[in-house]
């Protein structure tokens, strides 16, 4: 998929998300999400950062966490996080057509649209929602995350298997099957266990295995 539709899609992500969020009861942000450790409102202010953040934002973010990745993200979040609801759904409307990423080698619009769609599911499936997540722009995250090596290393994790996308033009690696939607295939290549409830095939128990190691 080419940028410009990648970034579209990124767009319209954000603002269903925003969407989603917009009339959510307050008790219903301090849920836990699917996304370890974090509340629904952790992940909303990670998406709504993540569109605003320039580079010198980035750069504080990275002094304060000592230079490490996952505190990085994970500290920034939760400081956005203290804010009310509707500053975070208002960002995540004002910033839907950003094209910011954090600092990160290989960042771009499917790493972008791979994080929202992410975590919009985080959120959603939390919620005992069904998220809508087109499968050509869940194919363009997923391009993103086969080739990552960090923080997830889906391509080593899942060696000797087969994934297939039900509704979309991917299938990746060799071996026993594991089939189901594009979204499915988001959740389990970042190690999300709702994944499994989602897919199906012969190597759905060898991928579980294999994440569970």
């Amino acid at each position: 998929m080419e940028e410009a539709r990648m970034w579209a899609g990124v767009e319209r992500a954000r603002l269903r998300l925003a969407d989603l969020l917009e009339n959510l009861p307050e008790q219903d942000w301090e849920r836990p999400s699917l996304c370890t450790g974090w509340r629904i409102r952790d992940v909303a202010a990670h998406l709504a950062g993540n569109a605003q953040f320039g580079a010198g934002d980035w750069f504080r973010e990275a002094l304060r966490a000592r230079g490490r990745f996952n505190r990085m993200i994970s500290e920034s979040a939760r400081r956005l996080a203290a804010q009310p609801p509707g500053p975070l759904v208002a960002q995540l409307r004002d910033h839907a057509a950003s094209r910011r990423v954090p600092p990160a080698p290989g960042a771009g619009p499917d790493s972008t649209i791979m994080d929202v769609l992410t975590h919009t599911q985080d959120i959603a499936l939390a919620l005992g929602r069904e998220p809508e997540v087109p499968p050509e722009d869940a194919v363009a995250g997923l391009g993103s995350l086969w080739k990552l090596r960090f923080p997830f290393n889906p391509r080593k994790q899942l060696a000797g298997l087969r994934l297939i996308a039900s509704d979309a033009d991917w299938a990746v690696g060799t071996g026993p099957e594991v089939r189901g939607p594009a979204a499915g295939f988001l959740l389990l290549l970042t190690g999300r266990p709702a994944a499994y409830e989602r897919l199906s095939g012969p190597g759905l128990d060898l991928a579980r295995a294999k994440q569970a190691a």
